[in-house]
Parts: C-alpha cells; structure tokens; sequence
C-alpha cells in the first residue's frame, strides 16, 4: 500500500513539473516573434542566425550543465539524438517555406493539428491512449485557432498548405520520439536541429548583409531563448505525454499577438481576442485540474 500511494505521488508530481515545464517553454518560444521583427531580415535568414547560435550554444551548456560532458551525453543518446535533430530540421524548414508559400492564416490553421497528430502517433508508436478530458482539450484548442485566424483564413496555396502539413507531421513525431527515448539529452538534440538549420539555410542567407544590430539581436534569441524555449518543451514529454504537450504549447497562438500589442502597439482584431481567449481560458481550466487532480 506504501509503495503504491509513494508511486501514485510520483506520478502526479511528474505530471506538474511537466506542464509547468510546458508552459515555461512555451512562453520562451512565443518571444521568437519579437526578436524577428526586431532583427530586420528575411525569414531564411532568421532560419539561419537561430539554428547558428544554437549549435553554438548547446554544446557548451552540455559541457557545462551535463555531468556527462558533450561527447557522452551524444553517445549515450544514440541515434535517436540525430534524427530528432532531422525532424527539428524538417519542421522549421516546412514551416518557413510554408509562409513563404502559403497565408501565415492557413499556417496556423494547420499547426494548430499537431496535439491530434501527436496523439494519434502516440497511440501508433507507443500505444498510449490519450484520455478523454485531453482530447476535449484540444478540440477547444483548435476551435480557438481557427477562430483567431479566419479573419485573414484564405484559400492559400497547395504547396504552402503541403509544407505546413510536413512541418506539423516532424513537430509531432519527435515529440513522439522524445516521449519513447527518455534519456536522449535534449540539448543535443536541439543542438544538432540548429547544426542542421544552419547548414541547410546557409545556401539561401545573406550573412554579408547583416548589421550589428541583426547579430545582436539574433545572438540573444539563438543562444538563449528559442533553444531554452524548445529545450524545455522537449523536456516536458519525460513527464507528460506527446498529446498534452502540443497542446499547451498553442497558447503561443494567445502569447504572440499580446506581445505584438506590448512591443509594437498592434492591435489584435475581435477574432484574435476572442479566439485566444477560448484558447487560454482551455489550457489554463486544463492546468489547473490536473494540478488539482494530483493533490
């Protein structure tokens, strides 16, 4: 009897640290879009400065904050380091291309499928059934982000709509990954998907033409806040699951016009504040209950 209310706690203590986990990271990565606008270059570009730094950064947080040190903490991770690294790659390549191709309005409509697409790869690859109150959850949550995007929701473009698609399958099967491969250090594997990005974009950035200004303010974003941003969001499937965390993680859709308003005085319209409010009102109802489910 001990051991199973010791075990019980266990489980509810992870299940809070992982959305608090969730929750702190999504907050991190809703800062992107700041730092972006603040930067003045083109998205390829951005692409490239982000995946830069962070494949500059990780390593050393690795040697410094892993008592492993960097060339253990890939090795015990194994292969399954690298191909989160790829599906890292492919999602922010997909995503990138996507806006280039398509509305930021259908981007986001797609996206917002990544907790379904997460679940259903859940219970494909490791046959974890996603509760019932969750999938509530997410159906609120993508009511919320069409809601916030059908004032500018059009018909987009066929390939636009493809490479969101292909983004959202790589953002949600290595939440997946993450989820079965527990002790795969998520700052390599973070790391590797900026080595990969850099890499990759280097072919169509414009390093030459950055300002000063650009390398600063990239630099801030790429070592610091969107890896620590994505490092934590990959954290967090040690303790929830793929599901639960793609979900949390659509309150950027709520956080990013907030800042937009702080920073650069934009007012969202009536279907943003309604949409989002759905949206934030569901993940904190949410939190909240699973906190208090766990007391």
């Amino acid at each position: 009897m001990t051991n199973m209310m010791i075990n019980k706690s266990s489980f509810k203590s992870a299940r809070t640290m992982g959305v608090s986990v969730t929750l702190m990271g999504a907050l991190l990565m809703s800062l992107d879009p700041i730092f972006i606008r603040f930067s003045g270059v083109s998205g390829f570009d951005t692409a490239f400065l982000f995946g830069l730094f962070t494949a500059i950064s990780m390593p050393i947080f690795i040697q410094l904050r892993d008592e492993r040190g960097l060339i253990r903490a890939i090795n015990e991770s194994g292969w399954p380091v690298l191909l989160s690294g790829l599906l890292m790659l492919g999602s922010a390549t997909g995503l990138v291309l996507s806006i280039k191709h398509t509305s930021i309005a259908n981007t986001f409509v797609i996206l917002s499928a990544a907790p379904a697409l997460a679940a259903v790869f859940s219970w494909l690859l490791l046959g974890e059934v996603t509760k019932r109150s969750t999938w509530i959850a997410i159906v609120s949550v993508m009511i919320g982000i069409v809601i916030v995007v059908s004032g500018s929701f059009n018909s987009g473009n066929l390939i636009g709509d493809g490479l969101a698609v292909f983004a959202v399958t790589c953002l949600s099967l290595n939440q997946t990954l993450l989820r079965k491969y527990k002790n795969v250090s998520r700052m390599a594997s973070v790391g590797f998907g900026g080595l990969f990005l850099a890499f990759a974009m280097f072919f169509v950035a414009t390093p030459s033409t950055y300002s000063l200004n650009t390398w600063l303010i990239m630099g801030v974003m790429g070592l610091f806040t969107a890896p620590f941003g994505r490092v934590l969001s990959q954290t967090a499937t040690r303790y929830i699951t793929a599901p639960e965390v793609g979900m949390i993680l659509m309150i950027n859709t709520v956080l990013a016009p907030i800042w937009a308003f702080s920073f650069f005085n934009e007012i969202p319209p009536m279907t943003s504040v309604l949409g989002g409010s759905i949206i934030l009102l569901t993940i904190l109802i949410y939190a909240i209950s699973t906190t208090k489910n766990e007391q």
